[in-house]
């Protein structure tokens, strides 16, 4: 390995150096922002202040509310099912080109996910009603 010759950058030198200045640049705009947020901000507190707030909406009673399990199992086969939307949809992009190689990979993708979801149905993990 040669060393850089004298007065000559480094190849990452002017990369790596902007992003440096540019972050540097980013915190320093975010740190006085912050600071004169809180410097010029009003200091008044009051119970309407502090009362917690969520979409609008004023809070009524404990915020500890117990979903039923049925409603974690549906939030899980929608993160399942996404997935498998976003894997359906690469594919489909690269389809000629994958030939049908691809097109059995996933034919053989779609009919395992198949098989998992007759099996949920079956043992009754899409059913919502109280047992």
């Amino acid at each position: 390995m040669q060393p850089i010759a004298e007065g000559a950058m480094s190849p990452f030198g002017a990369g790596v150096f902007s992003l440096v200045v540019y972050t540097v640049l980013v915190a320093a705009f975010i740190a006085s922002q912050l600071f004169l947020a809180a410097w010029v901000g009003e200091k008044k507190k009051s119970a309407e202040k502090l009362r917690p707030y969520e979409c609008g909406i004023i809070p009524t009673g404990s915020a500890r509310f117990r979903y039923p399990v049925p409603f974690y199992l549906v939030a899980i086969f929608f993160l399942i099912f996404d997935v498998e939307g976003a894997f359906i949809f690469t594919w489909a992009v690269v389809y000629e080109d994958v030939g049908l190689a691809g097109y059995a990979q996933m034919a053989f993708f779609i009919i395992l996910l198949l098989v998992g979801l007759f099996y949920i149905w079956k043992h009754g993990g899409l059913d919502w009603r109280e047992s």
